[in-house]
């Protein structure tokens, strides 16, 4: 296979020719591109077998390869303009936390050792969590400027080849087994590399990992406008003892619906208020924690100290331990600074981190505990308590406003990884809409925004503004964290080649510390900590049904590919009339059983073919120049194979003609690097004319169904049930690749499994 711009294929068309296997190796070193002929690889595949014919098998090697880009150089000032912007992007949740976190804490007759101890397990949580291992640990770990747990995966799909029954689609082939796409490949694999290769388990085991922490990031987008909204809005409480709590949640609810309603117009367009908005924030929550600090205990900072912790845990021990739940509320969002990197760089979220929003919350929850210190009965309303009378409606409206920015990161976040889930095959098609022109990340899916602002509302309502949803929002916070801390191992030693003492130390230091959060939240699972769980398992079963059957599908089609034999005789039979015919297919090798039923049904073929097979990579993207693999099927003329290869943050665009301009392309080169042969200038200028006399697509539109069998009833009912409810309700795979409604036809099959 070739892409555009290749005129070197003599060597490959003569081998084709002899009959031979024809291994093609690509790779691009700069902007050229080489083929090779790997004899062993002949051999391995039958070329060497002189009882049965050979069979001809494509390899790509490092066309999966993106060039590698120089880094872009960031002036200071554009550093610190970025990170002025990423305050309204990535800082909005982890941002907000002061609203809740005091107020979620529990504790009667509470004095000063347990305001220092918990000020003290703040401080020293925000500096381990946000600060050391995000801040500069885990924001390495990016996918060239992605951030993310579909990055952190890409990565290790990158340097770990991934084989064996997992759920994620594999889209490396055989001959890609040694390759590293973005560095270069060590020459002697850690005993974790090889061991994560050798072990079909492991790979499910990390892929499950992803996945669960894709669902549980998910659910924080439901979870975060509920908490963020109430805490904000319950301030009105402390006003007039004629507001209830019943108002406070109905006004929520309010907000919420409308927040939701607005996202059809994009973030771009309210985007431009959201950093101003979270600078003074961050600006009066600094501000009243100084104050607070100087009127109430100035000696505050000194549970900078963690011996107050062992006093706080001396003292209440179990009571002190359940409310764990509540302290680690004060890192939610921190995971945004490694999920929306992409918007910026890691330069810029460092420099804010360290210089506006670390120091504006430790400020606040020390004001916070100062004014407890004095005021202990005032806990359950800590901030708006905290707040000085005159100030206070001023802040209500800029906490309000705070809210809804909070808010909006994770929704607009919880976007972003569906069209990631979409791209690797790991979701149903949703739709996909694009609010900007100039920014690529930023999307809309409406299905996914009605069903978060459902649960959202239902959760807001049916919890009553109470602390089941500030403990459901803690379980979710705690298991990203943990699921973070695991995959950050893995790439330590995998890619980053760390000392193996030194990862594991990371591991076990890290897991300590969160392992004791967790144990505290799993006894409020009863209590609201249920509902991540929920939201997790619901979007789980969609992805596994959804993976599943497209799993049994590719399966099938692989069974019953039409063999050469009987393809050439379907050709024959046919008609072949003027034009040029895309079948789309999840082949990457063989001819689709939906081409029998075609011809079956129609008689005729058009006299140019093409496979078309769509490889979403597991890289950020693929260059315009990488897009195209092609080459001909057999020795039929006019039958042709075209891999279309994506990145998972690139859309798959087929309006126009830009797509079978550049495919023509292509094969006209491919038929010209034949031209020796008696037909190979009639085949190019066959190739060239074709389009002209018109272009159809033709699609599957399968059924699967599964035949009923003694012990297989789950996957029946996964099958016939829940795989056939998501085709049906879905986006279908035109409207996904945006083909020419006039020019595609669906043929529709049932595969009996």
């Amino acid at each position: 296979m070739v892409p555009p711009g290749n005129g070197n294929g003599a060597a490959a068309a003569a081998a084709a020719a002899a009959g031979n296997d024809v291994i093609l190796e690509l790779s691009t070193p700069g902007d050229d591109w080489s083929h090779e002929l790997q004899g062993d690889d002949v051999e391995a595949n039958g070329g060497g077998n002189g009882d049965a014919p050979p069979r001809r098998t494509f390899s790509f090697g490092q066309a999966y390869k993106t060039r590698h880009r120089q880094p872009q150089v960031f002036t200071v000032w554009q550093t610190l303009m970025l990170g002025y912007q990423s305050l309204g992007i990535v800082y909005g949740d982890l941002g907000t936390s002061p609203l809740y976190v005091f107020p979620s804490v529990v504790l009667p007759d509470a004095d000063a050792t347990d305001f220092l101890g918990i000020l003290s397990l703040i401080i020293w949580t925000l500096t381990l969590m946000s600060l050391v291992k995000y801040a500069l640990i885990v924001l390495k770990a990016d996918d060239h400027g992605e951030g993310g747990t579909f990055a952190l995966y890409s990565l290790l799909r990158q340097h770990v080849n991934f084989k064996g029954n997992i759920p994620v689609p594999l889209t490396r082939l055989e001959s890609d087994v040694h390759l590293k796409f973005h560095s270069k490949r060590r020459s002697r694999p850690s005993r974790l590399q090889l061991f994560l290769e050798n072990s079909p388990t492991a790979q499910l085991a990390i892929t499950i990992i992803v996945l669960i922490g894709t669902c549980m990031l998910i659910g924080d987008g439901a979870l975060t406008p509920a908490i963020s909204v109430l805490s904000a809005v319950q301030g009105i409480q402390s006003r007039s003892s004629h507001i209830k709590q019943k108002h406070v949640v109905v006004l929520s609810a309010v907000i919420l619906v409308l927040l939701f309603l607005v996202q059809r117009f994009g973030t771009s367009r309210v985007s431009f208020t959201f950093s101003p908005i979270m600078l003074l924030w961050f600006a009066s929550i600094a501000g009243i924690g100084v104050y607070n600090i100087v009127m109430h205990y100035p000696p505050v900072l000194k549970a900078v100290s963690p011996h107050y912790i062992y006093y706080y845990f001396a003292k209440n021990k179990r009571v002190g331990w359940e409310q764990l739940g509540a302290v680690i509320l004060c890192i939610t969002g921190a995971e945004a600074m490694f999920a929306d990197m992409g918007h910026f760089n890691k330069s810029s979220i460092q420099v804010a981190f360290s210089t506006a929003v670390f120091p504006s919350l430790i400020l606040a929850y020390s004001g916070q505990a100062a004014y407890l210190i004095k005021n202990p009965g005032d806990l359950s309303t800590a901030f708006y308590s905290s707040v000085p009378a005159p100030l206070f409606w001023p802040m209500f409206v800029v906490s309000t406003l705070a809210a809804i920015v909070a808010s909006q990161s994770l929704i607009s976040a919880s976007y972003s990884i569906i069209r990631q889930s979409i791209a690797l095959g790991c979701f149903p098609r949703t739709t996909v809409k694009h609010t900007s022109d100039k920014y690529e990340g930023q999307v809309y899916c409406p299905e996914i925004n009605y069903v978060l602002m459902v649960v959202c509302v239902l959760i807001t309502v049916g919890f009553q503004g109470g602390p089941e949803i500030g403990r459901a929002f803690g379980v979710a916070v705690i298991w990203v964290m943990l699921l973070t801390t695991t995959l950050m191992t893995v790439v330590m030693v995998v890619i980053w080649e760390v000392n193996g003492a030194l990862a594991g130390g990371f591991f076990v230091f890290y897991l300590a510390i969160e392992g004791t959060y967790m144990t505290s939240l799993m006894t409020k699972v009863p209590q609201g900590g249920w509902v991540p769980f929920a939201i997790t398992v619901a979007f789980l079963s969609v992805t596994l049904s959804w993976t599943y059957g497209r799993k049994k599908k590719r399966e099938y089609e692989a069974r019953h590919a039409v063999g050469d034999g009987e393809f050439a005789g379907i050709v024959s039979r046919s008609a072949r009339v003027p034009g040029m015919c895309l079948f789309c297919t999840d082949l990457m090798d063989g001819v689709p059983p939906i081409v029998r039923h075609y011809a079956a049904n129609t008689g005729s073929l058009r006299e140019l073919l093409l496979f078309v097979t769509f490889r979403t990579l597991p890289v950020r993207t693929v260059l315009a120049g990488e897009r195209f693999l092609v080459a001909r099927e057999g020795a039929r003329a006019g039958v042709y194979r075209c891999i279309a290869q994506y990145g998972y943050m690139d859309e798959q665009d087929m309006v126009g003609d830009d797509f079978v301009r550049a495919a023509v392309a292509a094969l006209v080169e491919v038929a010209a690097a034949a031209a020796e042969a008696d037909s190979g200038e009639e085949e190019a200028e066959m190739i060239g004319r074709a389009p002209a006399s018109g272009v159809s697509y033709v699609l599957g539109r399968t059924v699967l169904r599964m035949r009923r069998r003694a012990r297989n009833w789950p996957k029946r009912f996964v099958i016939n049930e829940l795989y056939r409810f998501l085709q049906k309700n879905f986006r279908s795979n035109v409207s996904t690749l945006k083909l020419d409604h006039a020019k595609t036809l669906q043929v529709g099959m049932i595969y009996e499994i």
